[in-house]
């Protein structure tokens, strides 16, 4: 299960864009009647916001008579079938044949993390939308992930593969910084890169609106910052981050320490917990240092503290020393700056909604759940996170930065909130008409 992004079964909410078409409804109406003038669009999904294949080879070994003959019993020809989102995830003994089957290892002598023996995952359909719009299609209104987003988009005159286009991607690996392999992170920021020039060549030239969710915005940015000032120029438009964690969070804390169910019901986090904290995606959203100054208590036990400057200590008292060494090799160098990538950015994010800010754990330890004291954010990610490029780039004077803040929204809920729905449309038809005129900094 990925962690930045609240994979939470929820209702499927059919966007109505009435607001944005009563502000601007000359605008939207030409935009519609028109398609080459729509720049195109990319989007890239947070951790968990898209479907994931996997098939099993000889070397895989389960734990149990299930895992290894009885699960999954549906596969396709080629033995493939999906390992995010299923519905058995649900029943124990399947969560254990899950949680073996995602988990990561990370090889210290090739540096570089790799699946487990005997499992190969995929994404599919790259370049579509479809993996993105449900998590399980048999579920959809239980698994709905950006099909309103998607449907609003559409309603504009955009077309799935012609002019707008997903980028799914195996959202359990990261990224790495120079000097470091990092495979699995990189084809994807590749196949990325050659999306986009696909999009743009494919439409008269124009460049591309990005726009991602929660992890999603960390790819986008280290894809911007990896290819030089003049491909971007040519081929990025602007870039929408929708409740990206800049900083990190404090929920990855409890997800390392304790397990995180998400909210997915019958779940024992305890099942999944090893299986997060193998995730080289998860490390990388551990609390940034520049976010969480070291007299911040994130997390406090009847023995230390934890802050952000602690992530080392904490790990291994959580009993993950494994972990410590690509944390600091290569997460801290990853995260030390966040480089203005001068295209313009605009930042969607919710605020108002009670986000743990320092976990209690009392005498039982890590296996027990914290008294949690709350603070603001999205619910997921702290406000600190969400709005540390305002901090970052404040000086940086060749940098085009806004910043929508949508009152009572949470993380996942900004892809279904009609209000959120409403400002990211209408982002998108305001880059499309070069009419973009709000402040740059709004609330709602």
């Amino acid at each position: 299960m990925g962690g930045a992004t609240v994979v939470v079964v929820v209702p499927a909410v059919m966007m109505i864009i009435t607001t944005m078409v009563a502000i601007m409804p000359s605008t939207c109406q030409a935009i519609t009647n028109n398609n080459q003038q729509l720049h195109p669009v990319i989007l890239i999904p947070g951790a968990g916001g898209n479907q994931l294949e996997a098939r099993l080879t000889s070397e895989y070994k389960g734990t149990s008579l299930l895992c290894n003959r009885f699960y999954p019993l549906k596969k396709d020809k080629e033995g493939w079938f999906r390992l995010w989102f299923e519905i058995g995830v649900l029943l124990a003994p399947l969560t254990e044949c899950f949680a073996e089957r995602m988990t990561l290892y990370y090889d210290q002598e090739a540096d570089d993390y790799r699946n487990a023996p005997g499992v190969e995952t995929r994404v599919a359909q790259f370049g579509s939308t479809q993996s993105l719009l449900y998590l399980d299609p048999s579920l959809k209104k239980l698994t709905s992930y950006m099909e309103p987003l998607v449907e609003s988009i559409q309603q504009l005159g955009y077309k799935d593969s012609q002019n707008l286009f997903g980028a799914p991607y195996d959202f359990r690996y990261g990224l790495a910084p120079e000097g470091h392999p990092c495979h699995v992170g990189s084809t994807f920021l590749e196949n990325l890169k050659q999306l986009i020039e696909n999009a743009s060549n494919t439409n008269g030239g124009l460049p591309v609106i990005l726009v991602s969710h929660s992890l999603g915005g960390q790819f986008a940015l280290e894809l911007l910052n990896r290819n030089s000032p003049s491909w971007r120029e040519q081929y990025i438009k602007h870039f929408i981050a929708l409740s990206a964690p800049w900083g990190g969070t404090v929920d990855e804390m409890l997800t390392f320490a304790s397990g995180n169910a998400l909210g997915v019901p019958l779940v024992n986090p305890l099942l999944v917990r090893n299986e997060q904290r193998s995730s080289e995606s998860n490390l990388w959203l551990m609390p940034r240092r520049k976010q969480f100054p070291p007299e911040t208590p994130l997390v406090v036990t009847p023995n230390t503290t934890y802050s952000s400057f602690d992530v080392s200590r904490f790990l291994q008292d959580i009993g993950f020393e494994e972990g410590v060494h690509p944390y600091e090799r290569r997460i801290l160098p990853l995260v030390e700056k966040l480089v203005a990538p001068r295209v313009p950015v605009t930042c969607i994010v919710g605020n108002g909604v009670l986000t743990p800010e320092t976990l209690y754990y009392g005498k039982d330890g890590f296996d027990k759940k914290p008294e949690i004291a709350y603070g603001d954010g999205d619910g997921t990610v702290n406000i600190v996170s969400l709005l540390a490029l305002e901090d970052e780039w404040k000086d940086e004077k060749d940098q085009k930065l806004k910043v929508i803040k949508v009152s009572g929204v949470s993380h996942t809920n900004i892809l279904t909130d009609d209000n959120a729905l409403a400002q990211i449309i209408g982002e998108i038809v305001a880059i499309n008409s070069e009419m973009s005129s709000l402040p740059l900094v709004s609330s709602l």
